[in-house]
């Protein structure tokens, strides 16, 4: 901790150092202060996510291509898209010189010092993408010239993405690549907001076959570029000019996309192999939840089944030996079937998600509102998705969180929800890291970023009151006492051992109540808003 405290330290009066003109070095401080970091959590606590990418890399290097979506003898199977295995493939090239014995598929589990040290540091190196794209995302903004540092939107915007708290501990303590992935959808969003569209395209196909949770955020990119790229004008009033639609535009994105893909997937079709990798990219028989309940739609509707059985058999209306058993409550990772209410199928799911979005597409159709109607209808997808998916991670979030920075730095409405979703979101990632050791890191960070962004929120929308009402505050404020009772006061508590996944219920019900809010909030931000083009800080 007193490292982390004395790196800060540094990276604030490095900053404050940096001349207040268009010099960028301010960039690069906060950059470099942020590796140093994740340096010093190399020997942190990790997670099975370590194991799983230790045995793509073996996998990759040990096996032929044949092989990699049929190899089982890890129970972590390869269930990423094939651009992805590419990737582990050329990391297990560097793995060699570190210790060869991680690339041996049966040393299931092996984590050497040499080990632990080339998997963090090709998560660290990758961020090199992420980096980038922060600085290509704050080109798109349009800042106020004389303003000091601090009330700069693309400081603000590089503080927020750069050292956000939930990429802290999901990749660099928790471990994965988040961090890289991110960079390349972000760098995407960038180039469409810089109207190089053919580009944007690109990087998103790219990323859909890294990583295919992407593909939530797919009907976003499909809509909006159908109808501001495809379609070259639009009238007067804003409404579609149908008569200047581009097929040579759509040729060209559907090659680009069909191109991708092809490279992708195409040695696997031609290996007669495709049945089997899309098996593995979309497993359904992984349960309604995870683990540990994403804070969603299916949260709630977990624990009114549970609280419905309880009074059900409580007043008699059941029979306690004919309901099915809740092993939802159990921490397992399977299918259930709920005890009282409609068991969810992955086709309910489906529906209620496409159903969650629609408004969203329809509005960005009708009135696509430039960049800015981009990304809130790309943030609506990726919540909407989170809030009523299948088998949702808790790690999902961060999809939302993380273009939904864009849009704090630009609207004061926004800053709120970013505000409401980040930190509940955030709290909701604790579960993730349950040893004693990385307890004060993870409080500690949290309070770091939680801290800034509601300062630096607040300075750079200082006129028109606060950002927060005091529902939104007592709610927040609420995480305390839950974080408190959480971890110190029930493990001394006799239900430990009989209940002892009560303590991730009460986070993710609480914290599924926040999320639920903040998407309510998003979506009337996004109905109501006016359909005229204004003046806003982002090109």
């Amino acid at each position: 901790m007193s490292a982390t405290s004395h790196l800060l330290k540094v990276v604030i009066q490095t900053v404050m150092a940096a001349p207040m003109t268009n010099d960028q070095s301010w960039f690069y401080a906060l950059a470099l202060g942020v590796s140093f970091l994740k340096c010093l959590l190399i020997n942190a606590y990790h997670s099975t996510d370590f194991e799983v990418h230790r045995n793509w890399l073996a996998l990759t290097h040990s096996l032929p291509v044949s092989q990699w979506y049929y190899e089982a003898t890890s129970e972590w199977t390869l269930d990423y898209p094939p651009l992805f295995a590419w990737f582990e493939y050329g990391l297990s090239h560097i793995a060699c010189f570190f210790d060869k014995e991680m690339l041996v598929v049966p040393n299931l589990n092996y984590a050497s010092p040499a080990t632990v040290l080339f998997q963090r540091l090709s998560v660290i190196v990758a961020d090199v993408v992420f980096f980038y794209a922060v600085k290509e995302c704050c080109k798109c903004l349009r800042e106020d010239k004389g303003k000091d540092l601090l009330g700069k939107p693309s400081f603000i915007l590089t503080v927020l993405l750069l050292w956000n708290f939930g990429l802290l501990i999901v990749d660099h303590i928790h471990f994965q690549y988040n961090g890289f992935l991110f960079g390349v959808l972000l760098l995407s969003i960038a180039r469409h907001c810089q109207n190089r569209h053919f580009e944007g395209a690109f990087l998103f196909s790219v990323l859909l076959n890294l990583k295919h949770i992407y593909l939530y955020i797919a009907p976003a990119y499909g809509i909006y570029l159908l109808r501001c790229f495809c379609f070259t004008q639009s009238n007067a009033d804003g409404s579609l000019q149908w008569r200047s639609f581009s097929v040579v535009r759509l040729v060209i994105l559907g090659t680009i996309v069909l191109s991708t893909f092809a490279v992708s997937f195409g040695p696997f079709i031609a290996l007669g192999q495709l049945p089997q990798v899309l098996s593995r990219l979309f497993p359904f028989k992984r349960g309604l939840c995870h683990a540990y309940w994403a804070p969603n739609i299916w949260a709630l509707y977990n624990i009114a089944d549970k609280a419905f059985s309880i009074l059900g058999v409580k007043f008699r209306l059941l029979d306690i030996n004919k309901l099915p058993k809740a092993s939802m409550t159990g921490g397992l990772v399977q299918e259930f079937q709920h005890s009282v209410l409609p068991s969810v199928s992955p086709l309910a799911t489906l529906v209620c998600t496409l159903l969650s979005i629609l408004p969203a597409l329809f509005k960005i159709w009708h009135r696509p509102n430039g960049a800015r109607g981009f990304l809130r209808c790309l943030v609506i997808c990726a919540l909407g998705s989170f809030m009523f998916g299948w088998h949702v991670h808790e790690k999902a979030i961060m999809m939302a969180i993380l273009p939904l920075s864009l849009l704090a730095v630009d609207s004061r409405k926004d800053a709120g929800i970013f505000l409401m979703l980040s930190v509940t979101s955030h709290y909701s990632l604790f579960p993730l890291l349950f040893t004693t050791q990385e307890l004060p890191i993870k409080i500690f960070l949290m309070l770091l970023f939680t801290i800034f962004s509601l300062a630096s929120l607040k300075t750079l929308f200082r006129k028109g009151g606060a950002l927060l009402n005091p529902l939104e505050v007592t709610y927040l404020l609420g995480l305390i006492p839950l974080e408190l009772i959480c971890e110190f006061v029930y493990p001394l508590t006799v239900w430990q051992k009989t209940f002892p996944f009560l303590p991730l219920m009460l986070t993710s019900v609480y914290c599924a109540l926040g999320v639920t809010y903040a998407f309510i909030r998003l979506y009337i931000s996004l109905l109501t808003c006016s359909d005229t083009t204004k003046k806003t800080k982002m090109q």
